[in-house]
């Protein structure tokens, strides 16, 4: 392969356009709010060879249920539902005491910027009084929670990190919110997010930068940064995030909990500050942040489908990850991507979940699509092609005139013939991705290049290179589970993708979940 990352992006090769339109990096960096100069990664193949691998034995593929921890706002939004619904803990309980746990954190943190701890707890209390007459009302029944401020939520201020509507309370709940609610989900506050969920960095005009709780010094990520870092450090079970270019699997790795992406279509995301629409519709998923995987396929079941609003939600087939038979996939890995190296920590994290499944009898392969190193060629003219135009009539229509965007509103848009090639390439790249799933069911690789950075990282030049690794799912669209598989030298958590084709988070879930079991998942943050 080149050892350096071109600083051009052609983007009819193999579109078969005929037309000549290359596109400079530079510019591209720039329209992403990353800056100058333009990348020169070194792009390193992944070696050959797999893990050890132990032979194909039976085995139990379903979920591990997870028992309650003390402190009990530690433990999963699953075993709080059971503990709840037998009678084992109040919801009353359960709510004060990740209140507790947000007053005591969140000075540190800055992950929760609404709160209605009264509302809360009156909810609460109505649940306790409902199940008492045997009235629960659904899975979630007496469970707090916390929903990123990109969502709208009927009575609590939502701002999307703009200053627009720094004031702007919504009149009905976004429908992942409405269908959280009706399945008995309590509502404790907002968590924080960048200014219209654009940046890898959680910091916006209004309510400011967000902490990591396993290092101060560093960023959760973005733009579900504020979600992932309460749920990280113990304030709520559960949030929900949306993904753009990796913005609920930076976070989830980055701050050591799990996140899903789910499959192009099987949310709706109506009610989300950055709507549903446009060229790069399927680009964005709403999915969510928990400390177990056992959480994410409860959440799925309840978020999922159409709403009759967002045109892009579909009926897609459901799959039980209990139902998966473990030893009968095939699972590919790798630990680069040919565009930017990972740490040696990040590396050893993807081959450690590999050894793990090898060694309980699930077959292991080391692989990767052979045009993943084109991601970047593909997904930036896309993700940049009208020069700011939407994000520029967004700020208009939230009433914003001071903002942090400006890198991508005053940016240049392409020419109809760039468009045009560009979409072309990025179908074929699609198509021919597709191929891959021909020969593997599930592919773990890394979330990201490196751990945690620090805030105001996030417009390095380096980072778009670094975020590759999610790029490319949202381009292809396949759902991706992060899951915690590491630490660094310094104590950062590194988590891994488990991929899967589309429709099929069942296979990605329950892959993730037997990795869970293996090498320990979830592990609390130092912070007191």
């Amino acid at each position: 392969m080149n050892s350096n990352y071109p600083d051009a992006v052609s983007v009819n090769e193999d579109a078969g356009t005929g037309e000549s339109a290359t596109i400079s990096r530079r510019e591209l960096i720039t329209a992403a709010g990353l800056g100058l100069p333009p990348l020169g990664l070194a792009a390193c193949a992944s070696p050959s060879g797999a893990p050890p691998r132990a032979p194909v034995t039976p085995m139990d593929a379903s979920i591990s249920r997870q028992a309650l921890s003390q402190p009990v706002y530690y433990s999963t939004a699953s075993a709080l539902a059971r503990a709840i619904r037998s009678g084992e803990l109040t919801s009353e309980a359960v709510v004060t005491a990740c209140l507790e746990r947000i007053e005591a954190v969140n000075g540190m943190l800055n992950a929760v910027v609404q709160l209605d701890g009264e509302q809360a707890l009156a909810q609460a209390g109505a649940a306790d009084r409902a199940l008492a007459r045997g009235d629960a009302a659904g899975p979630l029944h007496g469970v707090p929670m916390t929903i990123k401020d990109s969502l709208d939520t009927a009575g609590m201020i939502s701002t999307g990190g703009t200053l627009g509507r720094a004031a702007f309370v919504p009149g009905k709940d976004a429908t992942v919110v409405r269908r959280l609610r009706d399945a008995g989900a309590v509502l404790m506050g907002k968590t924080n997010t960048p200014e219209l969920t654009l940046s890898f960095d959680t910091n916006n005009r209004v309510y400011g930068q967000t902490f990591n709780p396993h290092d101060l010094s560093r960023s959760p990520g973005g733009s579900s940064g504020g979600a992932a870092a309460i749920v990280a450090a113990g304030g709520s079970p559960f949030d929900i995030g949306s993904d753009y270019g990796g913005s609920i699997r930076l976070p989830a790795h980055v701050n050591g909990i799990c996140g899903l992406k789910p499959t192009a279509g099987r949310v709706s995301r109506s009610g989300h500050i950055f709507p549903f629409g446009g060229v790069q519709d399927a680009f964005q998923q709403l999915g969510p942040l928990a400390r177990g995987v056992e959480d994410l396929a409860l959440l799925l079941r309840i978020i999922q489908g159409p709403d009759g609003i967002d045109p892009g939600a579909l009926p897609l087939e459901s799959h039980d990850p209990d139902t998966v038979d473990l030893s009968d996939l095939r699972v590919a890995w790798f630990d680069d991507n040919g565009i930017a190296e990972p740490t040696p920590e990040t590396r050893e994290a993807v081959r450690v979940a590999a050894r793990s499944l090898a060694e309980g009898g699930i077959p292991v392969s080391s692989d990767r699509p052979g045009s993943i190193g084109q991601t970047l060629d593909v997904t930036l003219p896309i993700y940049f092609w009208d020069g700011g135009a939407s994000v520029r009539r967004l700020l208009r229509a939230y009433g914003t005139t001071e903002h942090t965007l400006s890198a991508i509103t005053g940016s240049e848009a392409l020419t109809a013939e760039q468009f045009d090639a560009a979409h072309a390439r990025l179908d074929a790249w699609r198509s021919e991705m597709l191929s891959f799933l021909d020969r593997y069911d599930v592919l773990l690789c890394p979330v990201n290049a490196h751990p945690a950075f620090r805030p105001g990282a996030g417009a390095d030049p380096e980072m778009m290179a670094w975020a590759s690794y999610a790029f490319t799912f949202n381009a292809t669209g396949w759902p991706a589970v992060v899951v915690p598989v590491s630490r660094s030298a310094d104590g950062l958590p590194i988590g891994i993708q488990v991929v899967a084709g589309p429709g099929r988070e069942d296979r990605a879930l329950a892959v993730a979940g037997r990795i869970e079991r293996l090498v320990g998942g979830y592990q609390r943050p130092s912070l007191a």
